[in-house]
């Protein structure tokens, strides 16, 4: 398998991993605690990009970049992950009416690509 779909499936299911713990959180805060979807949404961003991060470094990318250098490259492209989502989600929920859930899977495919892109060319490279 060529080493750019290898990465991909794996940088997918690291996602998969996330994005139980970030719409674990939204739909929790959201349907539990009637927050309102985006600071929802973006709470359970940052608890996915923990996950993300640990997951990434060792499973997708192999990197041997130093933490010190890689944690805040990664904490770079994860802040304009964070700047999509908010924008995307609040264009979608708060201009389009949309349901937050649809809303957050087409936000989160988005997303996902930027991520692997940037994480791939730049945080592990």
């Amino acid at each position: 398998m060529p080493r750019l779909v290898r990465q991909f499936l794996a940088f997918f299911g690291v996602g998969l991993a996330a994005a139980v713990v970030h719409y674990g959180l939204l739909i929790g805060f959201v349907e539990g605690a009637g927050v309102d979807p985006i600071p929802a949404t973006l709470a359970g961003y940052v608890a996915g990009g923990v996950v993300s991060y640990a997951l990434n470094r060792r499973h997708t990318y192999d990197s041997d970049r130093p933490h010190r250098e890689a944690t805040w490259r990664f904490a770079l492209v994860a802040f304009v992950g964070f700047l999509l989502t908010w924008l995307f989600m609040h264009v979608f929920v708060d201009g389009l009416g949309a349901p937050y859930i649809p809303a957050q899977l087409v936000t989160t495919g988005i997303v996902m690509l930027w991520s692997f892109l940037a994480h791939k060319a730049w945080t592990f490279a």
